[in-house]
């Protein structure tokens, strides 16, 4: 017992000494990668299905230092069925995570080209006809374009490419016109489209209350990186959602800073990205 501590310690030795500066610094990678992984499928069914696949590989090279060899055959397969497995039942939650990788401040800035006199007048214009149909009792939806590119969810709307002005986003909404049902997508200060359909989201733990509008809110900022703005038809309230997030009963002044956070710095969040991951 004491010659293989020996021996041990002196291969553990024999690495350190051989190690270099790159060596660290690719440890360090794949570490940070496999925990960033981790954080994107915690609480998922991915999860789940992670630990066993990691129970299946220890399994696989056990059975195969003990020259189980029969073990080791049906173990490998199962996990090549595993991998395709992964891809089929598992491709909404690949997609997401691509999403979040692809989601780079440095490729894209939604909102960089826009500053000063034209961000004031975008966010008055706005906040004008949100509280306009808050007051009338008209139900909204209202979705701003960040770094993740809604380009298939204007596809599913009409396609407008109009500048933002109170009167436009009024008559949009105003029940029984052609555009009003549906969500309107805003990119730079661009109304992109309008009646667009958005994906809602299965979360149980939203309020019961919460309507078909904020669902899908909650369900597009799920999905994205984008601020989605809703007016309530049964009580005029206006909320926000982000992240998976809901922020309800925003005053005017509140909603005014927040659009020029959006447009000013592209990395201004209501919902912190670290809260939520702890509070879930």
């Amino acid at each position: 017992m004491g010659m293989i501590n020996l021996v041990f310690l002196d291969k553990f030795f024999n690495m350190i000494n051989t190690l270099r500066f790159l060596d660290i610094i690719d440890i360090a990678i794949v570490a940070v990668c496999i925990y960033k992984l981790y954080m994107m499928i915690k609480e998922t069914r991915a999860e789940q299905l992670v630990k066993g696949l990691v129970i299946i590989f220890i399994f696989v090279k056990i059975s195969d230092s003990l020259k189980l060899y029969t073990v080791n055959w049906v173990l490998e397969n199962m996990m090549t069925a595993l991998a395709i497995m992964i891809i089929v039942v598992f491709q909404p939650e690949l997609r997401k995570i691509l999403e979040t990788i692809g989601r780079s401040n440095i490729l894209t800035k939604s909102f960089a080209d826009i500053r000063g006199e034209k961000v004031d007048k975008c966010v008055e214009e706005i906040v004008h006809a949100v509280f306009s149909l808050s007051r009338q009792k008209i139900g909204a939806l209202i979705i701003f374009e960040r770094s993740t590119g809604l380009g298939d969810v204007v596809e599913t709307g009409t396609v407008l490419n109009s500048a933002i002005s109170s009167e436009l986003l009024i008559n949009i909404f105003i029940p029984n016109t052609p555009l009003h049902d549906g969500a309107v997508v805003i990119k730079n200060d661009t109304i992109k489209a309008a009646a667009c359909f958005l994906p809602l989201s299965t979360e149980q733990s939203i309020s019961k209350e919460l309507g078909t509008r904020h669902r899908a809110a909650i369900g597009m900022s799920e999905k994205s990186d984008c601020l989605a703005l809703i007016v309530s038809e049964e009580t005029g309230g206006i909320s926000i959602a982000e992240h998976g997030k809901i922020n309800r009963y925003v005053d005017e002044p509140t909603l005014t800073k927040i659009l020029t956070k959006l447009y000013n710095d592209q990395d201004s969040y209501i919902f912190n990205r670290k809260e939520i991951e702890d509070e879930r």
